[in-house]
């Protein structure tokens, strides 16, 4: 891991570096899409850059393994680093991309830290970045080894169905005729367009039916915008023009969120869109024949913004073992429950794992509840749709 020399200059420096990180990452992606504008076009989720979500994951990941680093000098942050693998091989990230991000973040260092990056801050700082570089590299060839799908496939659309106002199940066939490449129920595809200005952008989508489906099946929830957020270009340009007959670039699924083989208690906690891999490991579960307890919670606007909520309680009601709390902020009905998601009342048995989707806000207010009732912090798992500030603030 980390040398005492090197821990030591981080160690004392990490302050300073961590206060500046903000404005170390916002410099890096300026120099790094002033000398590659293709890779905003056609990589980086154009989205995300505007919002200012990427700058932050970024400048949080760096620092929370950097303090990972020094404050365990013989452990590596494996968590934190399968879930950025798994993300960056479903973009397709290659090892030659990473000397291109070393030269303009280190770039970035010293432009924003001056003086006070001496050739001992760089050489451990230098340290810091290889260290995590290789270890994504490391785990991103074995997840290319082990898939069955070399890089893009054609997929032409052959169903799309409306589940709400807002989100739409897209159900696709190989565009080749081949076979479909399994996957793990929870895991994710990226699905690559080209928008009306020839940029490629780059989505990903859980995928919404068990292993062994003979299509690939996600569904979609239109993003709109606000003051701070702009529309989901990639969203929006799969509702408004996608249809049957089309053709979509997929890559091979990735994604750490799934159920091991088990037979603890499980919680599957999601809201809104976060409901898409939840639906995935319900019937899994039930083509299992799941027997022990799954407690299955969700939360949303209303009965009539719950997509696939037929689904849901229909997988949720074929579990030997099985009950569900839905919780609607309007509307409620029937055995549904008024307000947000609250577990107080909900039986959570010893040895519960713990499985979230949804918005942070959502995600914590559950996690928090969790520990309180003594469910392990290694129990608890979850997944972001977006860059993952959560991961970034050390909650895994």
């Amino acid at each position: 891991m980390l040398s005492e020399q090197s821990a030591a200059t981080v160690r004392a420096t990490l302050p300073a570096v961590g206060a500046a990180i903000g404005e170390i990452t916002e410099r890096f992606y300026a120099r790094l899409f002033e000398a590659h504008p293709e890779l905003l076009r056609d990589l980086f989720n154009r989205g995300n850059q505007a919002s200012g979500a990427q700058k932050q994951a970024l400048a949080g990941s760096i620092a929370a393994f950097a303090t990972h680093l020094v404050d365990h000098p013989d452990q590596r942050p494996d968590l934190m680093l399968h879930r950025i693998a798994h993300k960056h091989a479903s973009l397709g990230i290659a090892p030659e991309q990473y000397p291109i991000v070393h030269e303009h973040l280190f770039a970035a260092i010293a432009e924003i830290l001056g003086d006070a990056v001496t050739p001992e801050v760089a050489a451990a700082w230098t340290e810091v970045y290889w260290l995590m570089a290789n270890a994504l590299i490391a785990v991103e060839k074995r997840l290319y080894e082990q898939s069955e799908q070399t890089g893009w496939r054609a997929w032409t659309v052959v169903g799309r169905v409306e589940e709400t106002a807002d989100v739409a199940t897209f159900r696709l066939r190989p565009a080749d005729g081949g076979p479909v490449p399994g996957h793990r129920a929870g895991q994710y595809v990226s699905v690559g367009v080209r928008l009306a200005d020839g940029a490629r952008q780059i989505r990903q989508y859980s995928l919404t039916a068990a292993p062994g489906s003979p299509e690939r099946q996600f569904a979609v929830k239109r993003v709109s915008g606000d003051a701070a957020t702009p529309d989901g270009e990639v969203s929006n340009h799969l509702h408004a023009h996608v249809r049957e007959g089309d053709v979509l670039q997929l890559s091979a699924p990735y994604g750490d969120l799934v159920v091991e083989d088990t037979t603890a208690p499980l919680l599957l906690a999601s809201a809104g869109i976060g409901v898409t891999p939840v639906i995935a490991m319900l019937e899994q579960l039930v083509l299992d024949g799941r027997t022990a307890p799954v407690t299955v919670v969700h939360a949303d606007r209303s009965p009539a913004a719950h997509a696939l909520r037929a689904e849901h309680e229909a997988y949720a009601a074929k579990l030997a073992d099985g009950r569900t709390a839905f919780f609607y902020e309007e509307g409620a009905e029937g055995a549904a429950r008024s307000g947000l998601a609250d577990l107080t009342g909900i039986d959570v048995p010893a040895g519960t794992r713990a499985y979230l989707c949804g918005p942070l806000p959502f995600m914590r207010a559950v996690r928090e509840q969790l520990l309180a009732r003594g469910v392990a912090p290694a129990d608890i798992h979850y997944e972001v749709f977006g860059p993952d500030l959560w991961l970034a603030e050390g909650a895994a």
